[in-house]
């Protein structure tokens, strides 16, 4: 309980925006510690602190189990305890990505109708390592190997994720110190899922292996390459703006000059520009975009996703 409780401390006393927080509770272990570290912590910060549960609908007894997590959070001393409904169906992508993208929106109106400094994220070392080794499975570059930000700003709203640095056992053990008794996702064991698929085998195959310390070892990997994304993120930024050439593109041997990261990052942000969805613009797009650049044979237009197209012209890109 005291690692839980002095990351949210940690959390909250850096928190500089006034307002109260409100944690995303699921009524799992992780969240639920969370939830009950921060009923402790933000009264004696003198930070008003809420919960909210989202019910996806998506299993049998979603909505019961949520209203018992809201009315545990009512005694708890929480305070505004919400329970939010959301329709999951209809949504494109997977199951996981479309009851991730209803979660979140429900998150965002809720936060901003409470005018919240931040709404708390139960994901823990142990979620970081897991999402660290899904990226490599998945070829992810140094934004993918990232991981999970400490700190995500979505249309506004603060998303934060204070056990970035507790283990999932820490959590489980507070639940039990607490008397307090969690629910057991049935997805986090169901082998169709990749994520479960490495919860269950890959990452205590890892363990196994090399050792407990391979959790954190990873974890610390992804915040050190975070670090790093940032860093090159700000030098791609001012560099796209040194290399425009006026309303006509940007110039290619401005591009040629910039070192790869740079320039690769230069060409994913200017694609963003034209229009192209994040979601869809992959790294095989970055790569055509580059070897207009850097491989110029003369070739045919790019055509970003959405359909605009972007070619070489008098030494310039032009989409």
């Amino acid at each position: 309980m005291a690692a839980v409780r002095l990351a949210v401390r940690r959390l909250l006393t850096d928190l500089p925006a006034a307002g109260p927080v409100l944690v995303a509770c699921s009524g799992g272990p992780d969240s639920l510690a969370l939830a009950a570290a921060t009923a402790f912590v933000a009264p004696r910060l003198g930070r008003p602190a809420g919960l909210v549960t989202v019910d996806h609908g998506l299993q049998p007894g979603s909505a019961e189990r949520a209203d018992a997590v809201a009315a545990w959070a009512r005694t708890a001393g929480l305070d505004p305890v919400e329970v939010l409904r959301v329709r999951v169906d209809g949504r494109p992508g997977g199951p996981e990505a479309a009851a991730r993208e209803a979660r979140y929106e429900a998150l965002v109106e809720v936060a901003r109708r409470h005018g919240a400094a931040g709404v708390l994220l139960g994901h823990t070392r142990d979620d970081q390592a897991e999402t660290v080794l899904l990226a490599l499975a998945r070829g992810a570059g140094p934004r993918g190997l990232s991981g999970m930000p400490e700190r995500r700003d979505l249309d506004g709203v603060p998303l934060l994720r204070p056990l970035l640095d507790v283990a999932r056992d820490d959590t489980r053990s507070a639940c039990a110190a607490l008397g307090l008794d969690p629910w057991s996702d049935p997805h986090n064991t169901d082998p169709a899922y990749a994520r479960a698929r490495v919860r269950a085998d890959a990452l205590p195959a890892l363990v196994a292996a090399l050792g407990p310390g391979v959790v954190a070892n990873l974890a610390r990997t992804a915040r050190l390459l975070a670090a790093d994304t940032a860093a090159l993120d700000a030098l791609a930024d001012a560099a796209l703006a040194d290399v425009r050439a006026g309303d006509e593109g940007l110039s290619v041997d401005g591009l040629a000059a910039l070192p790869a990261a740079v320039r690769t990052r230069v060409l994913h942000a200017w694609a963003r520009e034209l229009g192209a969805a994040p979601a869809a613009l992959s790294q095989r797009h970055v790569a055509a975009l580059d070897a207009l650049v850097t491989g110029w044979r003369g070739q045919g237009p790019v055509h970003l996703p959405g359909g605009r197209p972007v070619r070489r012209h008098a030494g310039r890109l032009l989409g």
